[in-house]
């Protein structure tokens, strides 16, 4: 049986992030259009002005799509509750700290950390880090 975290320092201390292989883009679809087609995204989210999709660089630029803003994904391989508090806030704030955009994803199993390709990993190391300290300070209660 998974234990679904939801404290902050514990999700933070058991995050263990993971760069994935491969760079995304995020692409919009206006609503006229928003059936996904041929495309293979790994996310969708319906919005006001369209649908959208996270697609591989590859697969957006065949498709036509701007691909100039590649990110690369770091997984948070943490079992966290949907309506756990602070982990993102957690990842995001340690990441605005050093100057590094982020768009997080959550899903049902983990959460998603989105980066610009060339700061991915400086970002992984921050967020190595602050695992680190995060478990330092977990060991202190």
């Amino acid at each position: 049986m998974t234990i679904v975290l939801r404290d902050k320092l514990e999700m933070l201390s058991n995050m263990t992030p993971s760069l994935e292989d491969g760079e995304y883009v995020f692409c919009s679809i206006p609503n006229e259009g928003s059936k996904v087609h041929n495309l293979n995204p790994i996310g969708t989210f319906h919005e006001r002005e369209g649908l959208t999709v996270i697609l591989a660089k590859g697969e957006a630029h065949e498709a036509g799509f701007e691909t100039s803003l590649a990110m690369r994904q770091i997984t948070l391989n943490v079992d966290s509750a949907l309506d756990g508090v602070g982990l993102t806030a957690g990842v995001a704030a340690s990441l605005a700290e050093a100057g590094i955009p982020c768009n997080m994803v959550a899903a049902c199993h983990h959460d998603h950390v989105f980066v610009p390709s060339g700061l991915a990993d400086r970002a992984l190391n921050l967020l190595v880090a602050l695992q680190g300290a995060s478990a330092l300070a977990m060991r202190k209660y």
